[in-house]
């Protein structure tokens, strides 16, 4: 279920601060990994995750791999969240 996989990239920290940089418009693999004091190897393994989960997606441009923040997902995942939390009147349930 896609749901699980984007609640498993949401899990991490590191995935959370990408996702927040992304927001802020699309962004090169290298400019992120900038960012943060790991290897090249796991920050593809980050990039997966949440490619995988269809958070985010990416696009060849040159040598490099540009990425942007996929907002229907996004979207989706704020609408089933706020269904889950959604309070209904004592005695009603969906």
């Amino acid at each position: 279920m896609r749901n699980d996989q984007v609640f498993k990239a949401l899990a991490d920290p590191t995935r959370r601060k990408i996702l927040r940089m992304l927001g802020r418009g699309e962004m090169s693999a290298g400019e992120i990994a900038e960012s943060f004091p790991i290897t090249g190897p796991s920050m593809s393994h980050h990039f997966s995750v949440l490619k995988s989960a269809d958070l985010i997606s990416g696009r060849r441009d040159g040598q490099q791999i540009v990425y942007s923040l996929n907002t229907t997902v996004i979207q989706d995942l704020m609408t089933v969240l706020l269904d889950t939390f959604k309070q209904e009147p004592i005695g009603e349930e969906s």
